[in-house]
């Protein structure tokens, strides 16, 4: 496989105002693609969409949505299809965390969590991946995280969901791996967004020293431009070597212990 060419293509990227997504939108509309830009605060949306048709000349359509609804992705391919726009990639990384002990987590914002993070993704990627696979020269990305490697104390359900994200997105690699569409699973560790403010804490990044959104989007685009593009790649080089130590290295006790420990700190 060659590198990607983004040039006359379609991407549709949810949580799209701030963090990864809004990064996700800078490089590739510097790349050629035109976007479809999904979040629920429009404004700004709007505002990064204007920057992007002023500086790369790309045509950019935004939808206000809030993914925690019934079938989010059966509603933006029918709304984009009413507005003739055919999507040839995708980038699912809306999601968001919660931090404190299960029992005591708010029920409602745990429902809210789970429609995000998981069921958007699943619901978004049925949605569109006939149509990517059939256009057979984009992208499919899944924005999953360091979580996913290991069970997360304090952010047990957040883990959770990430796990899925991951195991999901590799069986999809494996399933397209013949249809031109490039599937990857994309894990950051602890980086410089609004995800510690949405979760209430600075704790779950474990004493970390944050990542820029820039580096983390840069290395999915690289891991996707390989000749043999990988199922799925994490983000930085030390969360590479923990991700490497959880699975090989370490028990599962130990992991967990460790992990527990750290959250517990800032508890």
């Amino acid at each position: 496989m060659s590198a990607v060419d983004y040039r006359g293509q379609t991407t549709l990227i949810t949580g799209a105002s701030a963090g990864l997504g809004a990064e996700f939108a800078r490089e590739l509309a510097a790349r050629g693609s035109d976007l479809v830009l999904v979040a629920r605060r429009k404004d700004r949306l709007e505002e990064l969409a204007g920057e992007l048709r002023t500086q790369h000349r790309v045509q950019v359509h935004v939808v206000g949505m809030d993914l925690a609804t019934d079938n989010p992705g059966q509603e933006l391919a029918a709304l984009l299809e009413r507005q003739g726009v055919q999507v040839t990639s995708v980038i699912n990384n809306a999601g968001f965390g919660s931090f404190g002990p299960f029992h005591q987590a708010d029920p409602v914002r745990l429902h809210q969590e789970i429609a995000v993070d998981v069921t958007a993704v699943a619901d978004i990627s049925r949605a569109f991946i006939e149509q990517l696979r059939t256009a057979g020269r984009g992208v499919l990305v899944n924005v999953a995280s360091m979580a996913a490697y290991q069970p997360n104390p304090r952010m047990a359900l957040y883990g959770a969901t990430k796990a899925f994200v991951l195991s999901l997105t590799e069986a999809l690699w494996e399933e397209s791996r013949v249809t031109g569409l490039r599937v990857l699973a994309l894990s950051p560790g602890a980086t410089r967004t609004e995800f510690f403010d949405v979760a209430g804490t600075t704790q779950a990044a474990g004493g970390t020293r944050l990542a820029a959104p820039v580096d983390v989007v840069r290395t999915a685009l690289a891991a996707l431009d390989r000749r043999n593009p990988p199922p799925s790649v994490i983000a930085g080089r030390m969360n590479r070597v923990m991700a490497f130590l959880a699975r090989r290295v370490a028990t599962r006790r130990q992991v967990i212990r460790a992990i527990g420990r750290l959250t517990a700190e800032g508890a």
